[in-house]
């Protein structure tokens, strides 16, 4: 019945604290998704650890310590129905490294859920994300305003539409449209709003976290496109070999297909032929995009391929670049960003170190005109045309050609610096 419903992947973003993990936790045990024995161990360790009321972000991370022991191959994904859909839920939001998980699972949701606290409103980190969301492609997003339920908020409609209106004003200024996106109340920690209808807001007339879900737009697949599937993981499974794990971009991969890893460890690719393709533990004839799969290559030996190599069709190979010309929003550097620097790109799932070779044109983001020619640097709130040199070898797409394959975040010690796409390329 699974693979008769379409698939979407969703991703919970927001400031740290304001109650992703507890909504997540929420949505899949109210819906059936984690069994009430499972959830009473949690709620023991969360009271053991001093956490009482962490029950519901534990389920996540519960999930991770699961996935250490190698129980499973979907990584921190979790699954779960509704009757329209079937969704994967994108990492465990709590997670240290968040933005980064972040950049690779946005680049890779359908739909993002956006939490903010009524109590907090708009921080640092709900603005990250959302200029994140939509630089990379993020297009359909969900906002829930959540800990209606704390002091002070006092489940007030008020408060509500207060930090709504302050949403709607980030939201518009980022391009998103606030009047085509629901709002919802919630209150996840006792579970108000998200599966189960509120009983404490009796002017919320909406409807609930879960029953959004069903108003998403079905994302169009690209299977018209060229393969690509970057790899995320590469596992070794006894019994069976080498299994890369990755989700589809664009294009089909079907059993037997003669494919190439690029670049692969000596940069020149590495051929083989698909031989199984596995997802949620069954097997598939074939793999579409939005599909997170482990597959089997004949070919593929452990130390040829590795996390950021990306798998196409040995007919349409990835595009491994030399340098590459790309559109960037400079987001928060410390200073300023000019010839020279050298930070980490996150490009699909490679992390790659690029050095800026050019800072070709400053641009003014919401008209798209040229404001300076080769200025000397680029600050923060800047958008900007630059040229980029990688370290080592390394796939990305034009926009225009196959734009799930040429955005980026780029880093540095620890925080997110800018975010962009690729515009131009010279192949290597």
């Amino acid at each position: 019945m699974a693979a008769k419903k379409p698939h979407i992947n969703i991703v919970f973003i927001g400031h740290v604290d304001h109650g992703k993990s507890t909504s997540v936790g929420r949505l899949l045990y109210d819906s059936g998704n984690v069994d009430e024995q499972a959830m009473r161990k949690l709620k023991e360790k969360a009271e053991s650890l001093g956490k009482r009321g962490f029950e519901f972000a534990f389920i996540m991370d519960n999930l991770k310590e699961e996935q250490e022991r190698g129980v499973t191959i979907d990584l921190a994904h979790k699954r779960f129905d509704t009757p329209k859909y079937y969704f994967t839920i994108i990492d465990a939001p709590g997670h240290k490294d968040f933005i980064k998980n972040m950049i690779t699972g946005a680049s890779q949701a359908d739909v993002g859920v956006l939490v903010v606290a009524a109590n907090d409103g708009i921080n640092a980190q709900t603005r990250e994300h959302v200029f994140l969301s939509k630089t990379l492609g993020v297009n359909q997003i969900i906002i829930a305003i959540n800990k209606m339920d704390m002091p002070g908020v006092d489940f007030s409609e008020q408060r509500f539409n207060k930090v709504k209106e302050e949403v709607s004003t980030l939201l518009r200024s980022v391009g998103y449209k606030p009047d085509q996106i629901p709002f919802i109340p919630t209150a996840a920690l006792i579970g108000e709003n998200i599966v189960k209808k509120q009983t404490k807001m009796p002017w919320y007339k909406g409807k609930t976290l879960l029953e959004t879900f069903d108003d998403i737009k079905e994302p169009e697949k690209p299977v018209d496109k060229p393969l690509r599937l970057p790899i995320q993981d590469v596992y070794n499974i006894t019994g069976i070999g080498v299994v890369p794990v990755g989700r589809v971009e664009t294009g089909i991969l079907k059993i037997g297909d003669k494919v190439v890893a690029m670049p692969g460890r000596e940069g020149k690719g590495v051929p083989g032929e698909c031989k199984t393709i596995e997802m949620h533990h069954e097997q598939l004839q074939e793999a579409l995009p939005g599909d997170n799969i482990g597959f089997n290559v004949r070919g593929f030996g452990k130390k040829d391929i590795a996390r950021g190599d990306v798998v196409s069709h040995a007919d349409k190979p990835a595009t491994v670049v030399s340098e590459f010309t790309a559109q960037i929003v400079v987001l928060n550097h410390p200073s300023v960003i000019t010839v020279g620097y050298t930070p980490v790109f996150h490009i699909h799932t490679a992390q790659v170190a690029c050095q800026v070779t050019k800072i070709e044109k400053k641009l003014n983001p919401a008209t798209g005109e040229t404001l300076a020619e080769n200025p000397d640097f680029i600050k923060n709130g800047d958008t900007a045309i630059i040229h980029i040199k990688p370290i080592q070898p390394l796939v990305i797409e034009r926009q225009k050609d196959i734009p799930q394959m040429s955005r980026f975040a780029v880093r540095d010690s620890g925080t997110t610096v800018a975010a962009g796409m690729c515009i131009d390329l010279v192949k290597k």
